[in-house]
């Protein structure tokens, strides 16, 4: 075998991304297999997991007390309070027992005077559904609870696990081999001879790539000779995905590795212009990465933190978390009790030069927030809570720089917002080589607008109508954004309708059936698109909203109000077509509107933008609109 000396001096971020891109071209050498969520940790999703079943899946008391119902209660106060016999009135319940009828409110145990056996007395009137937990608070089924090419941790096993599924499709693990080589080195560390070195860089490298949840396949170290080389090269080649031959690297007599490379496949680089770990070699056999690392553990180390590292991350479809602290402006006031130290989970995004910290829901059974979660910060004690736009400390649960390229989108929900997300860190990737992240926050058309015009958000999902010119969204930018130059950015259409339960039992057929007796409404919450559209229908008809029974109640997105349809809890709400597919109600056409994106001018050259735009214009998203059912492309 004829001697190689290195003669290139590539930069490292050159050298990086020539190497990822070639890799990239290639055919895909990882395969796919199905595993128990409980044995999952670390592993990386091959496919998106979707809800089985909603979470709770009853109607269930969050605290411990009384179930009431809450018409019987609307006398009590404080002048005049009102006695409750058990069996008559009331039942007695504990957190996470499920509702039973005809009972739709629970009053705490703190709040009761016990007057007499099986009596009590009470001095407050309960509201109906307060301190219950309502079906499908936690988790909607069909709801996506993992995307793909997710690294899951153990918060995520608990949320697939209350999703009701237990297998899983998952990249097999990333086998890598390790081939120590040298006549020098000796595994043997009881005695070192003169001459010779411990071999620690393979255990180094072994331990790194097992922290990093890869299968490592150390070999014992290879003498100098060329046929040794290659045979035991060609071993671990067809066992691994990626091979790590340490020392040879350089220009010595019995420097092999990049010949050995260059003839049984292709050498794309030797030499990179970094100290120490100037004579790394990157090659390719057979599709594999195959890469040399310098002997000197100084090098080595950087080498293989360096390349092999984003490899690694590039087969597993995964980034290797850096803990840290980072200062973040909070987009949301948010309350809290004077009595606890309250750990608040919350995604991040920089928009601007800010980086803005959006709170996730909160509360003992919302796993989801531990899924999506970017960070914890703390609100501590004796605090009644933290304004909007006030600096809070947030410890990083994911790496900074994955959040510096998220997209940061606060409006209206939607189904098609968790595909897109999915498409853009599939699909997109930024000039640097980063994944795109999509932050999709759901406080309704109104708050995305707010938000835009804060400067805390990229974009905002909207879905407004004017009533008077029968148009949608372009009279609110014009409205409330007409110092900020923006770009309404038209999404979809989307079906509009009444969700009912199957066969729709209650007849329900148009806007003056909810003032029927008996039936009972579950609403969207107060500046979403679909509660404006709602009020105006009624406005339309002329119907007073205090005349619909549950006109009040209100949840935060088309699933959990199809969900609350689903449980029984409710005859009927207002919501698109894909939330009712899902959940296998029927649906009763009000008719299409307008889901589009208010962008702020400033963002629409951004690299973020650009690879969310690519993803709406997208045939795979034009397909996933297709099988979710209910809308049009605009």
């Amino acid at each position: 075998m004829k001697r190689k000396i290195y003669l290139s001096n590539t930069d490292i971020e050159e050298a990086v991304s020539i190497y990822i891109k070639r890799l990239e071209e290639g055919k895909q050498i990882v395969a796919v297999e199905k595993i128990d969520i409980r044995e999952a940790t670390g592993r990386v999703t091959a496919l998106p997991v979707f809800a089985r079943v909603s979470a709770p899946n009853h109607n269930a008391a969050a605290m411990d007390g009384i179930m009431v119902v809450a018409e019987r209660t609307y006398s009590a106060s404080e002048v005049q309070p009102i006695i409750l016999e058990r069996g008559r009135d009331f039942e007695y319940i504990n957190t996470g027992h499920p509702i039973v009828d005809p009972y739709d409110s629970v009053i705490m145990i703190e709040d009761l005077v016990p007057d007499g056996e099986d009596r009590v007395s009470i001095r407050m009137s309960a509201a109906p559904w307060q301190h219950i937990r309502p079906i499908g608070e936690d988790i909607v089924s069909g709801e996506m609870v993992l995307p793909e090419n997710h690294k899951i941790r153990p918060m995520d096993i608990g949320a697939v696990l209350n999703s009701g599924v237990s297998s899983i499709s998952v990249y097999e693990k990333i086998r890598v081999g390790i081939m120590p080589t040298g006549n020098e080195i000796t595994e043997q560390y009881d005695d070192l001879p003169k001459g010779q070195s411990f071999d620690t860089n393979s255990w180094t490298f072994k331990a790194m790539v097992e922290e990093w949840g890869g299968l490592a396949d150390r070999i014992s170290p290879v003498p100098d000779e060329p046929e040794a080389l290659s045979r035991a090269m060609q071993t671990l080649l067809d066992r691994n995905h990626i091979v790590v031959i340490n020392a040879g690297s350089s220009a010595g007599s019995k420097d092999y590795t990049a010949g050995l490379i260059e003839e049984n496949g292709e050498l794309l680089l030797h030499g990179i212009a970094i100290k120490p770990g100037k004579p790394t070699i990157l090659g390719i056999i057979d599709e594999k990465p195959v890469i040399g690392v310098p002997g000197y553990p100084g090098s080595a180390f950087l080498a293989f933190e360096e390349i092999v590292g984003p490899v690694f991350r590039l087969l597993q479809k995964t980034e290797i978390p850096k803990n840290a602290q980072v200062e973040a402006t909070l987009s949301r006031r948010v309350v809290s009790s004077l009595k606890y130290r309250e750990y608040l989970r919350v995604k991040l995004g920089k928009v601007g030069d800010k980086l803005i910290a959006t709170p996730l829901p909160r509360g003992a059974g919302v796993t989801m927030s531990l899924v999506k979660a970017d960070g914890l910060m703390i609100i501590p004690k004796n605090s009644e809570g933290i304004e909007a736009g006030e600096t809070v400390m947030v410890e990083l649960m994911r790496d900074l720089g994955a959040i510096q390229n998220t997209l940061v989108s606060i409006g209206s929900h939607d189904l098609i917002m968790d595909h897109i997300g999915n498409l853009m860190e599939k699909a997109g990737k930024t000039s640097s080589g980063a994944v795109a992240h999509l932050s999709s926050a759901h406080v309704g058309s109104m708050g995305g607008i707010l938000a835009l015009s804060r400067g805390e958000a990229h974009l905002a999902p909207i879905h407004l109508l004017d009533e008077e010119t029968g148009e949608y969204n372009r009279s609110y930018l014009d409205k409330y954004l007409a110092a900020k130059k923006t770009v309404l950015v038209k999404g979809v259409k989307r079906q509009q309708g009444f969700m009912v339960a199957s066969g729709n039992p209650k007849q329900i057929h148009v806007v003056s059936d909810l003032c029927k007796p008996g039936i009972r409404f579950v609403n969207r919450q107060r500046g979403s698109g679909t509660r404006l559209l709602t009020d105006h229908l009624l406005k339309k008809q002329g119907i007073d909203p205090s005349l619909i029974y549950g006109y009040e109640r209100d949840m935060t997105t088309h699933m959990s109000v199809a969900a609350a349809v689903k449980s029984g809890s409710a005859d009927v709400g207002v919501g698109v077509y894909s939330a009712a597919a899902a959940m296998d109600l029927d649906f009763i056409p009000i008719g299409y509107e307008e889901y589009d994106f208010a962008i702020p001018e400033e963002y629409m050259e951004t690299e973020m933008i650009r690879i969310f735009l690519a993803v709406l214009k997208s045939e795979e998203f034009k397909a996933i609109l297709k099988e979710l059912g209910g809308y049009e492309c605009q």
